[in-house]
């Protein structure tokens, strides 16, 4: 039952009617291709339009949650209650000198593309990353020994208040798949990254071997939303388990894939309680055969149905 139906209004004066969706399927949204619908959905143009959009929220007491690609996102069967932003309209990438500004709903393969045109070494890490500008930042995303923190300049941001401001790089507390960001609940709204200049036959170079390897390690065609779990200290989530004989496992249309046991992946036909429910079962058997505990990296919101 849609819950924020007659708070549409507050959004339609400021955006045209295609950017405003009632009960939208937020399975067409995110990679892993289930879940349920969302309240309100709404697709900024521009900044300001993010800006507005979560006053309007904070100002009416609506829940609201913002997704980039939705690459790293599980929504449930029964959708999310209040508004989603889809942030991924808002893309522009500008480059000065050895600093490329991208705003937070460009893909990272964008700004890759966009460095290597520019012979600016340092993004390579990150050419294959499906995700968007605003979800690398607020979850330092990393790959191949690189990462967000080891680039990133400087991010404007909405905070707590409402305020837009700008963090620098340690005014980030970028960490393990983690920032201020994350743990306040700030809307990324740009980002500038601070690069070197190479050559660019070594980065496009580079930027093919790292594209080759995870075309042939990891599923890429299946649904999914990438590595489902962060690396437990001293261990790696995929060779857990793989040893725990989970490799192949599935619930319903979600399996553990056969090519790399660290993703779980919609086979075809997978609701949201399927991979949830193999989530638990994958984080339960470790458990008992390793005493570890495996923690989700993909992000996981709405409720059941």
């Amino acid at each position: 039952m849609n819950k924020y139906n007659n708070y549409v209004n507050l959004f339609t004066t400021f955006y045209s009617d295609e950017d405003v969706k009632i009960d939208e399927k937020l399975s067409q949204y995110v990679n892993f291709k289930v879940g349920g619908p969302a309240d309100i959905l709404v697709t900024p143009r521009n900044k300001e339009q993010i800006v507005k959009t979560v006053t309007i929220c904070k100002e009416n007491n609506i829940p609201f949650y913002v997704i980039g690609n939705g690459s790293n996102l599980l929504v449930k069967d029964g959708g999310f209650r209040g508004v989603v932003i889809s942030l991924t309209k808002v893309s522009n990438i500008t480059v000065d000198g050895e600093r490329i500004e991208a705003e937070c709903g460009a893909m990272l393969k964008q700004v890759s593309d966009k460095a290597v045109e520019n012979s600016l070494t340092g993004f390579e890490f990150a050419c294959g990353i499906p995700g968007t500008v605003g979800g690398a930042v607020f979850m330092n995303a990393g790959a191949y020994n690189g990462e967000m923190s080891q680039i990133i300049e400087s991010a404007n941001v909405i905070d707590e208040n409402g305020e837009v401001i700008t963090l620098t790089n340690e005014e980030l507390e970028l960490g393990y798949r983690s920032s201020i960001v994350m743990k306040k609940g700030y809307v990324v709204l740009s980002a500038t990254f601070k690069l070197e200049k190479g050559t660019i036959k070594s980065i496009k170079d580079l930027v093919d071997d790292l594209t080759g390897k995870r075309e042939s390690k990891q599923p890429l065609e299946y649904p999914s939303a990438g590595s489902t779990f962060k690396r437990p200290e001293g261990y790696f989530a995929g060779k857990l388990i793989q040893d725990a004989g989970l490799k192949g496992c599935s619930i319903g249309g979600a399996a553990v894939s056969e090519k790399h046991s660290g993703f779980v992946i919609n086979k075809g036909g997978a609701t949201a309680k399927d991979i949830l429910d193999l989530i638990h079962h994958i984080q339960d058997e470790v458990k008992r055969q390793f005493g570890v505990e495996l923690h989700t990296e993909v992000r996981i919101i709405g409720e059941d149905l």
